[in-house]
């Protein structure tokens, strides 16, 4: 019986044609929507995907009781109105980050418990080394995008890993 190692590749994108080329390759490859997340500061989302509305009263309730509210983008096209589509979302409001994907999807079965480490402690928990982590946040805070997918196999992560380096990315990580 076989088993299969999921390789997590994570990278960092500065801008929004790059996260959204990054993201389309994903797609391309054949991973849906549900197997990537994202990660961005919520004056990032304002600045990038202004045209997306995130409203603490849309989306995912999972985490009203702890004081985390769901997010729903309302456009079509590009990489927030693809994964709005999916419902996955959520604002963090004490860290002003927007979470989309398989890591809101965990964040929101963790509840306030997730978040207590803020973004690094999520980070973490989504595999990601904490001195990687850190450096994740810095970018973040500058305005960038992160972005990862659990990949299926060795050829599937050196493969995203090119069509990143294509795309721009500014850090490309794997796990």
């Amino acid at each position: 019986m076989s088993t299969t190692t999921l390789i997590m590749v994570s990278g960092l994108f500065k801008d929004r044609y790059s996260a959204d080329k990054a993201y389309q390759a994903i797609l391309d490859r054949g991973y849906g929507h549900d197997q990537i997340s994202t990660v961005m500061s919520e004056e990032t989302r304002k600045r990038h995907y202004s045209e997306v509305t995130v409203g603490a009263d849309e989306g995912n309730k999972a985490l009203e009781g702890s004081g985390v509210g769901g997010a729903i983008g309302t456009i079509t096209g590009g990489l927030i109105g693809a994964i709005a589509a999916i419902g996955t979302n959520l604002v963090l409001p004490g860290i002003g980050l927007v979470v989309a994907g398989p890591l809101a999807v965990g964040l929101a079965g963790a509840g306030a418990g997730g978040l207590t480490g803020g973004l690094v402690g999520a980070l973490v928990g989504w595999g990601i080394p904490e001195e990687d982590a850190r450096e994740y946040e810095a970018g973040l805070a500058e305005g960038g995008i992160v972005l990862g997918v659990q990949c299926g196999s060795e050829a599937d992560a050196r493969d995203i890993e090119a069509d990143w380096r294509a795309a721009g990315a500014s850090r490309i990580d794997r796990y």
